[in-house]
This record gives C-alpha cells, structure tokens and sequence, in this order.
C-alpha cells in the first residue's frame, strides 16, 4: 500500500501491527511517496492499492475511503480562539503559511478562501506538514491542515479549531489498477484499515 509520508508515519504502522495480530501470516509492505508517485506505481502494477486524495483518474479504479475536514490552527497564546469552530471570514488579513501547491488540500484552500473573498497574507510556504506546524507554534502564522493533522499538532503549543461557513472537507480515496483484479488479501487489509481509522479518528476527535 502507497500513502503520504505523514499518514505512512503516524497511521499505518500501528494499523498493520494491530492486523498482524489477526493475520500475521500476511506480510505488507508500506510505501511513502507523493500522490503522483503512488498513481503512477498503483499503474505500474508496484502497488496493490494506494490511499490519498485523488482525483479521477482513467487508468486507476478509486472509491470513497474516509472524509476529513479542514482547521486552522493558531499558536496557542491567543485564548479568544480557542474554540471548537472558526469561521472563514475570521482568517482575513492573517499570514498564512502554506504547504506546496502539489498538495491536493493546498489547492481546495486556495479555492475556498479565492471563494470567499478572503486576503490572507503569504508567510512560508513549506512541504512538510510538520514544518507548518512548527511555523505556526514558533508565532510565523496561522496554518490551514485537514482534520486529520490533529495528533501532530498535541505535541505542539498551538491550538485547532474547524473552519465553518462553510464547512469545507476532502475525501481520501483508495485507488487500485482499473485492469486488475485486486487480491483477496489486499481488500481483507483495506477493510480492516477503513474500520482502524473511523476508531483512529473517532477517538482522536476528527470525526
């Protein structure tokens, strides 16, 4: 299986721990790459199933997966925004760092923030997720990250609240060779792995 670095660091490895106990006869190998690198092994036949947000894409067959939704997240010295949810409007005037524009959520942000008519000032922008939240924690700016960077952001003395009005969320999908029947033993790990994430995610709070 193919994901990003951040999802093979901190979701995988405990997933595939917690499968072994139920199969430990099936070995899986992990790899962390950009999206366009997972697609294009996931074509080559290098990957059985690739996890991400994707796009359509003819050569590859994706389904719906898990849903995160997008927060912002401040440095934790200002109260007045330690809150559950944030509205979009708030972000205007603010310095935002941001990831590169090969991150499909860099993109949607772009989007919705043209949308509604929001002026963010452009601080650093970085490749890294936990680079941003360092950022933001150090005082450079505020960040923009799906739900799912939660548990990075604990370790660090920011805060994270949802974006509302709207609420904006993006879709991992899994993706597998359109042309090829996928293994019994890859659909049995991605279901597992659906159902450790919605309990992942549910107990982290990013449901």
């Amino acid at each position: 299986m193919g994901t990003t670095p951040w999802m093979a660091a901190n979701v995988l490895p405990p997933a595939i721990k917690a499968f072994r106990q139920h199969r430990p006869d099936l070995r899986i190998r992990l790899f962390d790459g950009n999206q366009g690198t997972i697609v294009r092994r996931v074509v080559a036949g290098k990957l059985d199933l690739g996890l991400g947000i994707f796009g359509m894409i003819p050569e590859v067959r994706g389904v719906p997966f898990f849903r995160f939704s997008l927060m912002v997240v401040r440095p934790d010295n200002n109260a007045d925004f330690n809150r559950v949810s944030t509205k979009w409007s708030a972000l205007n005037g603010e310095s935002l760092i941001s990831l590169t524009s090969n991150y499909p959520h860099s993109q949607l942000i772009d989007t919705q923030l043209a949308k509604s008519g929001i002026s963010c000032k452009r601080a650093q922008t970085v490749n890294l997720l936990d680079t941003q939240i360092s950022l933001v924690e150090s005082g450079e700016g505020i960040a923009i990250i799906p739900s799912f960077g939660l548990p990075a952001c604990r370790s660090r003395k920011v805060t994270m609240s949802e974006l509302v009005e709207p609420v904006v969320t993006l879709e991992f999908r899994q993706i597998s060779h359109r042309g090829r029947r996928l293994q019994e033993e890859a659909s049995e790990f991605s279901a597992f792995l659906k159902k450790y994430i919605a309990t992942w995610a549910g107990e982290a709070g990013i449901l």
